[in-house]
């Protein structure tokens, strides 16, 4: 049964996850830990975590983790894990898979038809929405810390997420390079 439940949840949020992996993960983290229960806030944070670090698209990456993690946690041995794995990673990817066959013929021919343009247009809000709210998920007590906890830690996380911002943003440093050095800071202060 968690079988199902699961290639049915990633197929839903692949299918209406507009706008790639982090708009996402706000539907992923809404299905798996408030609605089945299935990680705790703390692992689905961790997910994220190891799923920005590791190569490919976050979205699909955080399904093959969930679906690990969700047997293993409900009693399965790693086998079956592995096995949860492979069917929610099927399940996020199977809906783009077959839409891009379908429209891909359809595409070229029509891409500057009035309805498609109208289409993709009204895709943007609803992208930049998405993408906000993962943000705002990112933006928790695990990742920041709380002031009531640690308010030592919780400055200190501010600070680096402004830094971070207003180099990438103002100076135009290279994620990358800001990614080497927050990690190199963050290693160093805490």
């Amino acid at each position: 049964m968690l079988f199902l439940q699961l290639f049915y949840t990633f197929f839903k949020i692949g299918l209406f996850g507009f706008g790639g992996g982090y708009a996402m993960l706000s539907m992923i983290q809404g299905e798996v830990v408030t609605r089945y229960g299935w990680l705790t806030a703390q692992e689905f944070t961790d997910i994220v975590a190891i799923s920005q670090m590791t190569p490919g698209p976050i979205g699909i990456n955080s399904a093959t983790y969930v679906g690990y993690t969700s047997l293993v946690n409900a009693g399965f041995s790693p086998a079956w894990g592995v096995l949860g794995s492979i069917t929610a990673t099927s399940a996020v990817v199977l809906p783009s898979f077959i839409l891009m066959l379908t429209i891909s013929r359809f595409f070229l021919k029509f891409q500057y038809h009035p309805s498609v343009v109208a289409v993709f247009q009204g895709l943007r809000p609803a992208v930049v929405g998405l993408l906000a709210a993962a943000a705002l998920v990112l933006m928790n007590s695990e990742n920041f810390g709380s002031p009531q906890s640690d308010l030592y830690q919780f400055v200190l996380s501010i600070l680096i997420f402004v830094a971070a911002f207003v180099g990438t943003r103002r100076y135009k440093v290279s994620p990358i390079l800001m990614i080497v050095l927050c990690g190199l800071v963050g290693w160093l202060l805490y």
